[in-house]
């Protein structure tokens, strides 16, 4: 893209767009087992109720947020209905703050997700990924933000000159250029927003593996790496699987390649740091070859125990800020950049905090502190160039990237060799319902309307 063409834009025509968030939390009881019981009756339905819902599990709520014009009332609207959720959760259960589980039960008493007739094609096709993943995998869980840029941004960006195809195609391309170079940089993101360091005994023997640490009380954690849920023991493909990107016909060809092959039993089976999303997403592939990308969904980020809604609206800022910067940040012609772009995802996931890790930058190491400051550097020059102002927010991020004491990881880090996995968990996600249930208590800090509108849509009966 076009550094000059994007100048010729407002800053508010840059930053305009639609955004979302989802969420998946596990239920734990109070001393950090899993709940088993099904989903709470109070949300209804979990085929028809829009916003709160379950993922694999009946024991793992998820948040669903509609879109909004501006990340503040993308936030805001995640804020209460997490604090709905969570308050609405019977007395002795807990939103369960950690993107790694929390003491899981013997594999054949993990309940999967139930559905009446109308879902069995989704109760059958999580049946067949516990099958092929195994359960416990499952049970990650994390946080989804979802961004496509606003339609007056795409035509006016179009109107400027010639591109030499269509609009459809030049959309697919915008987002098809920030898919690849957030593959080549989410390490970065890992980095910055990881906080799964630790593991109960009864999680995944791959996990624990890597781990360093061991409590006093049946669990595990590492002092070298920021996001075990984005290591190479975490949710992902059996196979490093390489779509291109050069074009949605070039990508939707080798995704039903995989599928062919037996690697994949459907398109959404394909597990990526950032995915290109159809506008009718019961027919993926066949969608984003005659509609073309509709927006992008980034599955980075790990659930943060620190705050009452799992997310930072700081972070989620940042975020925003950096799917721009990968739109206009220039691009390598390396030709092996996706494996090395697994390889430092998992390098910074595992070894983040070790000083003598590498990462590989066109086959050539470099360090992630010299690096990332460079990136946050470059940032900085493109919001001066494009009048956005959001310094505050790339100064935290080059904070963390000075100090690692300021990241997540770190922070959670002290209290995990203070109390333990399990009980340092227990003891946030109890602050974080408590808080919860206070903000609902205190209506001044609550937009009436939304309040109301979101409790008829999320609880049954209230």
């Amino acid at each position: 893209m076009d550094l000059l063409n994007l100048t010729k834009l407002s800053s508010n025509e840059i930053m305009a767009g639609s955004f979302g968030i989802e969420w998946e939390s596990l239920r734990a009881k109070a001393d950090g087992q899993l709940s088993l019981t099904p989903h709470p009756a109070i949300f209804g339905d979990k085929l028809t109720n829009p916003v709160v819902t379950t993922d694999f599990s009946e024991s793992q709520i998820e948040i669903i947020t509609p879109t909004f014009k501006t990340i503040g009332e993308a936030f805001d609207t995640f804020s209460l209905l997490s604090d709905l959720v969570n308050a609405s959760l019977p007395e002795d259960e807990y939103l369960w703050f950690q993107s790694i589980p929390c003491a899981l039960p013997y594999v054949d008493q993990i309940p999967i997700a139930q559905y009446s007739e109308a879902g069995e094609d989704s109760q059958k096709y999580r049946e067949e990924l516990a099958k092929k993943y195994g359960v416990k995998k499952q049970m990650i869980s994390g946080v989804h933000f979802n961004f496509s840029f606003s339609d007056e941004f795409f035509e006016k960006l179009y109107a400027i000159e010639d591109y030499g195809y269509s609009f459809k195609e030049f959309k697919n391309q915008v987002y098809l250029k920030i898919a690849r170079n957030y593959l080549r940089y989410c390490w970065l993101i890992i980095y910055l927003t990881g906080c799964s360091i630790g593991s109960h005994q009864t999680f995944s023997k791959d996990c624990i593996h890597l781990m360093d640490a061991q409590d006093e009380y049946g669990s595990y954690y590492s002092t070298k790496g920021p996001s075990f849920r984005n290591a190479s023991c975490g949710y992902k493909n059996l196979k490093e699987l390489c779509p291109s990107y050069n074009t949605v016909e070039e990508f939707t060809d080798d995704v039903n390649r995989f599928i062919e092959n037996g690697d994949l039993s459907e398109a959404k089976e394909l597990y990526t740091q950032i995915r290109l999303k159809p506008k009718n997403p019961k027919d993926l592939l066949n969608s984003l070859n005659e509609d073309g990308i509709e927006y992008i969904e980034v599955r980075t980020l790990d659930i943060n125990p620190f705050y009452k809604c799992g997310l930072v609206k700081h972070d989620m800022k940042f975020l925003h800020l950096f799917l721009i910067y990968m739109l206009v940040k220039d691009e390598s012609d390396y030709e092996p950049w996706q494996t090395e772009a697994h390889i430092n995802e998992e390098n910074v996931a595992e070894r983040a905090y070790d000083d003598s890790m590498r990462l590989l930058k066109d086959g050539e190491e470099i360090t992630l502190k010299k690096w990332a400051a460079d990136i946050i550097n470059e940032m900085f020059g493109m919001c001066e160039v494009f009048h956005i102002g959001e310094q505050q927010t790339l100064d935290l991020m080059l904070n963390r990237i000075a100090n690692p004491d300021f990241t997540y990881g770190k922070r959670l880090l002290k209290l995990i060799e203070d109390d333990g996995y399990l009980n340092a968990h227990m003891i946030l996600s109890k602050n974080n319902k408590q808080t919860s249930i206070n903000n609902l208590k205190n209506f001044e800090h609550i937009n009436r309307a939304d309040y109301e509108k979101y409790v008829n849509i999320a609880l049954v009966g209230k």
